[in-house]
């Protein structure tokens, strides 16, 4: 055994270890530890000397650029340890800004500055707008009037027009309605819940296209006459990026333009190309074209191969071929192709003028870089919202066995799954939506919010369907939700594909972006930088121990170590997220050493860390807003779902990884005791099914929860109308169902005969169990609950010739509302 002494020397010694990785000290402070520890146990000279050797190696910069960093710099090249990077992929990483995001990979994460990120009220003029504008035009017809017709109805256009729907992003200089991301996001929101086309129509001509090109980048002369035109629906746009050959991988254009000199000494441009899946590419009146140039003459001086360029083509030019529409899974919002042949247009049309030739990939990517963190998750949390409305009304309304469906653990468990996720969306998009108007682009946290809220859509869609049975799968006006489900692929598809997102984008770019020290790395590597290469190279290795310390003992602590800036019921989830921060980053440098430039090849890995990364995000914006709306009690459930099923998914993520990580001695260790002890001591389970039940049942009831989760969205109120005649039959089975419990207990007391409530209405009122009115309101209820849960039934002519069938004429249903 040691001595007693010497024992409470190594514990000591091991302790301040731990102590000084847990805190990330430098390297100086390193140094002098060993030195104390050599001390204490008496070191011999030579091992003193040595000591002070390398110790004077480390901490010298010049000494060590010259011994250890440019031999290293040499190894990594030639090894091929750090990925490279082309210039697409250059323009793509710097096109947006580094957010939260970056905490994340930091492993040490600032819980205080991430839950005081901004999380915004809508202003009054917006709200007015949703209350006023978009309220009337979610009245003007129905989605099922809108798929019958294929398009939406003139009126509707016109009133989009009339009350600059397409110019919501517009400055108001310019005739738009200048509003903030938050307030075009609310719109988005409202609609989606009406109907699918009314988002696809409205949100291309705000988001990616002619309009936010030009506000970015466009000449003075060129936003001065097209942004009004614009605003006031004069113009029509689209953009044109996607190829037969050219899809998630958009930078293999190979649409062509070749400058050359007119006759009128003049420079032109002669476009050939051939594009598809456009939006609004079949009506539009003004095309935004994403094209390679080519400058034979070099006229503009930039050279032959000038690169990828954007510019706006009248639709009235000669050469182009418009007027062809796709059917994207049968839903009628316009998506076409755009093809151009041997088409002439000024250089001055290209956008932002001929200094801007050439800068067509980085205009596009710094402007998705936030454009896919708005119009999606917006149009998916409306959808949710919908979804969320629609099945708690049914669970109440419709009746098996005598009970309420939504009194069945098997309706409970997706019903509770759709109030969380709903009310963790809605998180998301506000968070998001913030940090895009404090001028972020956040181009990793847009992708992961394209992703994630497209596919938590997709999955409350098929939960909402499973409640609705053959309600949701017969189509007519009385379906609320079956052309919703058909739509949903589309999202899923467009703007990135989802896998390409997940596997690529989010983790693949994210690593090298958002990474502390990584980027700097591989560009001091790509530019020979030794100075740069050392100061960013020794810091990463620190971060790399600090790292690796910290998971160990927050994995041991089950995050009891880290430090929350809250306190009460959420603190432990605060703490939960710096422990699997600590694990993600962790691994995030051990997969980077082991597979080197190969891992974006990896896509199965790169794909859960995709998923942990994902998942936090989600995690902080959920905690941001239960503390933004003043903690709300009756919305811990929610909250407590949420964070539940988040850290569930991460700890799925983080199996896969250990299970996975083929990596030489390490592997073993990770597919061994570390994957057993992350089981043993998980991150996070699925929440419990009582949990579950809490958030069903107060989903089922009016107010409250139920409609804090659905604010902000269109809810008919006239009975004709499938949603209204659901609402109105969900309010009345809630009052009736008291008075039923009254009969209910006469019936156990013997009062009246054993038989069902709602056939002893007569023998309960003359028994004096109830009153004439309560008689009166139990007959009502169960009228509109039988009318609620009918489903349309056509005739075989009206089937087959495929008849206008609408639930009633639009001015009827304007006059009413």
């Amino acid at each position: 055994m040691l001595p007693i002494s010497l024992a409470i020397a190594f514990s000591l010694s091991l302790f301040l270890l731990l102590l000084l990785g847990y805190l990330g000290v430098p390297l100086w402070a390193w140094s002098l530890y060993t030195a104390g520890i050599l001390a204490v146990f008496q070191a011999p000279t030579w091992l003193w000397i040595g000591f002070g050797i390398v110790a004077l190696v480390l901490n010298l910069p010049l000494l060590r650029r010259s011994l250890l960093t440019v031999p290293l710099m040499n190894a990594i090249q030639v090894l091929k340890l750090l990925p490279s990077i082309s210039e697409t992929e250059k323009a793509a990483i710097e096109a947006g800004t580094v957010w939260v995001d970056g905490e994340f990979f930091s492993g040490a994460p600032d819980l205080n500055r991430m839950s005081s990120e901004p999380y915004p009220e809508l202003s009054t003029e917006s709200q007015a707008f949703l209350d006023g504008p978009v309220e009337q035009v979610c009245r003007m017809a129905t989605d099922w009037e809108i798929n019958r017709r294929k398009d939406l109805p003139p009126e509707v256009w016109h009133y989009l027009k009339q009350e600059r729907f397409f110019g919501m992003m517009i400055p108001q200089e310019y005739g738009g309605l200048g509003f903030s991301n938050l307030a075009y996001s609310a719109v988005m929101v409202k609609l989606a819940s009406r109907s699918f086309i009314h988002t696809a129509t409205v949100g291309v001509t705000n988001s990616l296209g002619p309009a936010k090109l030009l506000l970015n980048y466009g000449t003075p002369e060129q936003k001065d006459y097209y942004l009004p035109r614009l605003a006031k629906g004069e113009e029509m746009p689209c953009f044109a990026l996607t190829e037969p050959t050219a899809g998630s991988d958009a930078a293999s254009i190979t649409s062509e333009g070749i400058v050359f000199r007119g006759g009128d000494e003049k420079l032109y441009l002669l476009l050939n190309f051939r594009k598809r899946y456009i939006t609004l590419g079949a009506i539009a009146t003004l095309i935004g074209l994403a094209f390679r140039l080519r400058d034979p003459e070099n006229l503009l001086g930039k050279g032959e191969n000038v690169g990828i360029t954007c510019a706006l083509i009248p639709a009235d030019t000669p050469g182009l071929v418009l007027g062809k529409r796709h059917d994207p899974m049968g839903v009628p919002f316009y998506n076409s192709p755009v093809e151009g042949q041997n088409v002439v247009v000024s250089i001055d049309q290209i956008i932002g003028g001929s200094e801007q030739a050439g800068q067509g990939w980085k205009m596009l990517m710094q402007s998705l870089a936030a454009g896919r963190g708005i119009s999606f998750p917006a149009s998916c949390t409306g959808i949710a919202k919908l979804v969320t409305r629609v099945t708690s009304a049914h669970a109440v309304v419709r009746r098996q066995f005598g009970l309420s469906i939504g009194r069945f653990e098997g309706v409970e468990e997706p019903l509770a799954r759709i109030a969380g996720l709903t009310y963790l969306m809605e998180a998301a998009r506000i968070y998001t939506c913030a940090a895009v108007d404090n001028g972020e682009k956040p181009a990793v946290v847009s992708a992961i919010a394209k992703y994630q809220f497209t596919e938590l859509s997709r999955k409350l869609v098929n939960d909402g369907m499973d409640i609705l049975g053959g309600s949701g799968i017969c189509k007519g006006p009385r379906n609320l939700l079956a052309n919703v489900y058909t739509a949903m692929p589309i999202p899923i598809t467009v703007e990135g594909a989802n896998i390409l997102t997940r596997t690529l984008m989010i983790f693949g770019q994210g690593a090298i972006r958002c990474h502390p020290y990584i980027y700097q790395e591989v560009t001091a590597l790509n530019e020979g930088d030794a100075i740069a290469f050392d100061h960013a190279l020794w810091h990463h290795i620190g971060l790399m121990v600090r790292n690796t310390i910290r998971s160990m003992l927050l994995s041991l602590s089950r995050g009891a170590l880290a430090q929350s800036p809250v306190s009460g019921p959420t603190a432990q989830y605060y703490r939960k997220l710096a422990w699997a921060s600590a694990t993600f980053a962790t691994l995030t440098d051990i997969a980077l050493i082991a597979f080197g430039g190969s891992l974006k090849r990896r896509e199965k890995l790169t794909g859960r860390f995709a998923d942990v990364l994902s998942w936090m995000y989600l995690g902080m914006a959920t905690l941001r807003r239960f503390e933004a709306e003043g903690r709300n009690p009756e919305d811990l459930p929610l909250v407590h779902w949420s964070m539940q099923y988040a850290f569930a998914q991460i700890q799925l993520a983080f199996e896969g990884l250990f299970a996975n990580l083929s990596i030489p001695i390490l592997g073993p260790v990770f597919r061994g005791p570390i994957l057993w002890w992350s089981r043993l001591n998980p991150i996070g389970t699925l929440p419990t099914d009582e949990l579950g039940g809490t958030l069903a049942q107060a989903v089922e009831m009016p107010e409250g929860v139920r409609d804090r989760l659905t604010t902000n969205i269109y809810v008919p109120s006239h009975p004709d109308e499938a949603l209204g005649r659901l609402e109105q039959a969900f309010q009345l089975s809630i009052q009736a169902e008291v008075i039923l419990k009254t009969i209910k207990a006469a019936i156990r007391d013997g009062k009246l005969p054993p038989a069902k409530p709602e056939k002893l209405i007569d023998a309960a009122l003359e028994a004096g169990v109830i009153t004439a009115t309560e008689a009166t309101l139990i007959r009502e209820a169960e009228s509109a609950r039988n009318e609620a849960i009918q489903v349309d039934a056509f005739s075989l002519e009206e089937y087959q010739q495929g008849a206008q069938l609408t639930a009633w004429p639009t001015k009827e249903l304007m006059h009413h509302a």
